[in-house]
This record gives C-alpha cells, sequence and structure tokens, in this order.
C-alpha cells in the first residue's frame, strides 16, 4: 500500500491525522485519534512488559520534557545535534542534505563531512525539487533543539528534550540509591522527545514532537553478564558493515553464539541483540524475513556509540528498509561528561576496593514509528476484505460486540460488553450498520474477536440459548460459546509477552 493511501486508511479510521488539520495541518505534527492513541499505548505496555521485564532491577520514570541548557551542554547537544542543512537560493526552500541525494546515496550521509555533502550536489548536479534550479546552498549545520525561555526575564535558556536518555542519565544518582544500589541497574523512559526537523517528512518517521521508549542499562564492564546461552542459537539478520562495504543489501543470518565467538562483539551485547530481535518478531509480529540488524560504521554511528546496530523493518508505503529501534553501547561516556558539567561524582562502588563509572547500553524504540510500520506490514486486502493482523496484545479493541438486530439484540449485548470490560477485557459495542459491514469493520481496524448476540441467544426453547457466536478475525472462524464460559476462553489471551524467566539480568545487590 502507498504512503496516501495507509495514511488516508488511518486518518479514515481514526487512528491520527495532522495537527491543527482545520487549519491546514502542521508540519510534523500529528494528532493521534481514539484507536491510535490505544494501539500507542498498547506498544508502550508491550515494551515495557519484554524489556523493563528483564530484571527487577529495571524500573520506569516519568522525567519533565525541559532540561536546563547546562545538561545539554554537557551531554554534547548543542554542539553535535545537527543535521546537515541545504537552502535554495532562488527560492529559499531548505532541506535535509540526506533528502536531496537520497537517490544517488541512498545508505545516507551519515560520516560525509559538509565538504564531502557539497561536493556530492555539485557532481551529480543536484536541482532543488521545489523550483528545480541547480541553486542549492554549501551544507551548512543545523541544530535540531528547541529552546525555550525559563522564567520571565529570559535569561534563563531550557530546551524542550530532544531524547528521553538523558532523563535517566539525570536520575541515575537518585535511582541508584532508591534501588539499594543494585548494578546493573535499568532505568527507562517512555515519553516525548522533540526536534525541529529541518523538513518533516513520511508521515510518522520525521516528526517535530514524538514519542520514545527508552532503556538504558547501567552496568559493570567486567562483571554484566547476562545468559547469553538462552539465545546462543538464536539465528539473527546481520547486514554488518563489511558485508555492506562489498555491496550488500540482504543480511546474513547469523546465529547469536557465532557474532560473540566469530566478529568479536560483547556477549552483553549480543543477548540484547537477540533480545530485541525477538521483541520485533514474536511480539509486534514482524515477518523475520523483513528485519535486518544494520550495523553502523564507526563513522556512521552517533558520536557517544562504541557499537550501535539500528533495527530496520522494509516497509512498502516507504520504498524500502526503515530504522525503527536501535541498540547502543555508549561506554561510560554519559555519565562522565555529566559528572564533568555537574560536580558531582557519579562513580559507584563495585567492590571493596574498586569504583567505576558505570557503562550504558541503551535500547531505544520509536513508538509512532513502529505504529507506522506496523500498519504497512499488517494490512492486506484480500478480495474486497481488508485485514489488519495486528497482534492481540496490541489490537485497539480486544473483542467487538454486536447485536444482530438493535431493538432486540442491545440490552443483552450490552451485558456481554460489561462481563468482558470487568475482567479486564477490552470490549467495545458497535450496532451500526450491517452485521457484514461491522465485521469489515474491526478487520480493519485489527479487532482480534468479534461477538455477536441474535435471536438464539435470547431464545429459551433453542438449543443455543445462553450462547453467542465468536468470531476470530484471521482465520473468520465462527464457534457458539456460552456467555458464561466466554470470559474464560478468551481470558488471557490480550496480555503482552513477558520475557522468560531466564532472561533476569542480574540479581539485586544485598
Amino acid at each position: 500500500m502507498k504512503s496516501d493511501e495507509l495514511f488516508a486508511l488511518l486518518r479514515r479510521r481514526g487512528y491520527l491525522w495532522p495537527s491543527a488539520e482545520i487549519y491546514g495541518g502542521a508540519q510534523g505534527l500529528y494528532d493521534y485519534g481514539p484507536l491510535g492513541h490505544a494501539l500507542k499505548r498498547r506498544l508502550e505496555e508491550a515494551w515495557s512488559a519484554w524489556f523493563v521485564g528483564l530484571s527487577d532491577d529495571y524500573h520506569e520514570i516519568e522525567p519533565a520534557d525541559i532540561l536546563p541548557e547546562a545538561v545539554v551542554r554537557a551531554s554534547g547537544h548543542l554542539e553535535n545535534f545537527t543535521d546537515p542543512e541545504v537552502t535554495c537560493d532562488s527560492c529559499l526552500t531548505a532541506f535535509r542534505a540526506d533528502t536531496i541525494l537520497e537517490k544517488v546515496r541512498p545508505e545516507g550521509v551519515d560520516g560525509l563531512t559538509f565538504e564531502a555533502i557539497g561536493g556530492l550536489l555539485r557532481e551529480h548536479r543536484i536541482a532543488c525539487p521545489r523550483c528545480g534550479k541547480p541553486t542549492l546552498s554549501v551544507p551548512r549545520p543545523f541544530n535540531l533543539m528547541f529552546g525555550v525561555d525559563l522564567g520571565v526575564t529570559g535569561k534563563e535558556r531550557g530546551y524542550l528534550a530532544p531524547e528521553t536518555a538523558q532523563a535517566s542519565y539525570l536520575a541515575f544518582s537518585r535511582m541508584y540509591e532508591v534501588g539499594r544500589k543494585a548494578m546493573p541497574l535499568g532505568i527507562a523512559v517512555v515519553g516525548r522527545a522533540y526536534r525541529n526537523e529541518i523538513a518533516p517528512r513520511q508521515v510518522l518517521f520525521r516528526m517535530r514532537a514524538f514519542t520514545q521508549a527508552e532503556l538504558q542499562i547501567f552496568f559493570d564492564p567486567a562483571s554484566f553478564a547476562p545468559p547469553l546461552e538462552a539465545v546462543a542459537s538464536e539465528r539473527l539478520p546481520i547486514l554488518g558493515v563489511a558485508a555492506r562495504e562489498a555491496g550488500a543489501e540482504t543480511p546474513e543470518w547469523v546465529t547469536a553464539s557465532a557474532l560473540v565467538s566469530e566478529r568479536g562483539l560483547p556477549a552483553f551485547y549480543v543477548f540484547h541483540l537477540a533480545h530485541t530481535f525477538r521483541f520485533y518478531r514474536d511480539v509486534l509480529g514482524y515477518p523475520a524475513e523483513s528485519i535486518r540488524l544494520f550495523e553502523k560504521s564507526a563513522t556512521e554511528r552517533a558520536f557517544y556509540n562504541r557499537i550501535q546496530f539500528d533495527v530496520e523493518v522494509h516497509l512498502e508505503s516507504l520504498g524500502g528498509y526503515k530504522e525503527l529501534g536501535a541498540l547502543h553501547y555508549r561506554g561510560d561516556y554519559d555519565l562522565t561528561r555529566h559528572a564533568e558539567g555537574s560536580g558531582k561524582d557519579l562513580q559507584v562502588l563495585v567492590a571493596p576496593d574498586r569504583r567505576i563509572v558505570p557503562h550504558v547500553l541503551e535500547l531505544t524504540f520509536g513508538v509512532d514509528r513502529n505504529l507506522w510500520a506496523l500498519a504497512d506490514t499488517g494490512l492486506t486486502t484480500e478480495g474486497e476484505r481488508t485485514l489488519w493482523r495486528l497482534s492481540r496484545c496490541l489490537a485497539p479493541w480486544s473483542v467487538a460486540v454486536f447485536p444482530l438486530l438493535k431493538k432486540e439484540h442491545r440490552e443483552r449485548a450490552l451485558e456481554v460488553v460489561a462481563r468482558l470490560r470487568d475482567a479486564g477485557i477490552r470490549a467495545t459495542y458497535d450496532a451500526a450498520g450491517s452485521i457484514g459491514k461491522r465485521y469489515a469493520r474491526m478487520d480493519e481496524v485489527g479487532t482480534p474477536y468479534c461477538v455477536t448476540v441474535d435471536g438464539e441467544t435470547l431464545d429459551p426453547a433453542n438449543a443455543n440459548f445462553g450462547t453467542v457466536t465468536l468470531r476470530e478475525r484471521d482465520s473468520r472462524a465462527q464457534e457458539r460459546v456460552a456467555i458464561e464460559a466466554l470470559v474464560g476462553q478468551l481470558g488471557g489471551r490480550f496480555a503482552p509477552p513477558r520475557p522468560p524467566a531466564s532472561y533476569d539480568a542480574g540479581p539485586s545487590a544485598a
């Protein structure tokens, strides 16, 4: 499905639409409707269950969205959080350099100097996409942060958080004490981030306000040893730097154990890489063959990363592989910088005679991007039927309840809805249109089950008295189920999966 067709469907069904739509929309800003909000919440819950659930020493916090200037100065964002901007000297339109060059350099411009980018513009005689004139300027750095004035004087400067990660570093010292000095310590944030994108595009992929889910794991590199044996035989779709440099675009399937023994990646990193892959495949339901783990080279990865693999999924609507998350080994960069900036000692005691600045492993997940990607990979057309094969734990509604005839069966159908909701099952009531149209509507928004109350349900003389029709979305199989047994039959099917018990990342400190 093309991008505009997919967006039209999501807007029509109330998943999302442009912010300030009645004024023509605001570039790079989107509002979520009831179904979009519900799906987004399910994504966040599934991510938290799978990653924060790794250990009892991993916790989720809720930080402020505004950072003082001293924080972003120490973190390096004032200096380094930039994208190369190209402006047309004729029509004065600004563009991201990687967007302008995507046809001649689809791998992007990470790691290239501004001079090299300018050379590509000249070499390929790139014209302005808007006015068509070859008058694009030499690239310049553009800082992506939104600045704000704090207080009435305007002398105190702040910035909308460009990422959620900084909040975890700022909270480390406090959380280390709250968490009884456990190591490893995980601090997770699911929250908003803000970036003043030069040219927002591709709907939910280049936004100016978006939601991230990130887990920062603080650990001692000398002793951090999650159980690699739990994932050792897992085959992972790796597109490594060497393969890319040789011209490969298709990933190679490599076992987790081989990444350690043959390619020299740290065992703790590979364990979490495999755990992340399983989340995208088993929890979110992306086809394994559409996923690749894209290794960034030293010149491509973010300035603070020692190792970086991006999780990419092939999306038809956007014409190829797109990044949906990543795994970053950041070393001790972050706490060292904040210790210098704040003047606070952020070392911890890991042995009677040994103090360290903890290292950080960051697991990052783009909530908005994954919502779009789930629609891209899950929405299919079967004849005249549009079907969204959403994982049951992610569906905005778990069960839709219909009265076959609105007047005659409404009361009993509402009783069924109440019974399901009382059991914690997300149920909705729908009586609009024919039963076929209601099924079609629920198939399109991803509802796993539909329940229909009909005449047989209410007729004491009928063998199906007290039963309803239960329809499964993907197969369209139907069966009669007693209302009294409905909760028992459906209960437990919608909770987000949690990691196996053997995945515990480490015991708490005594």
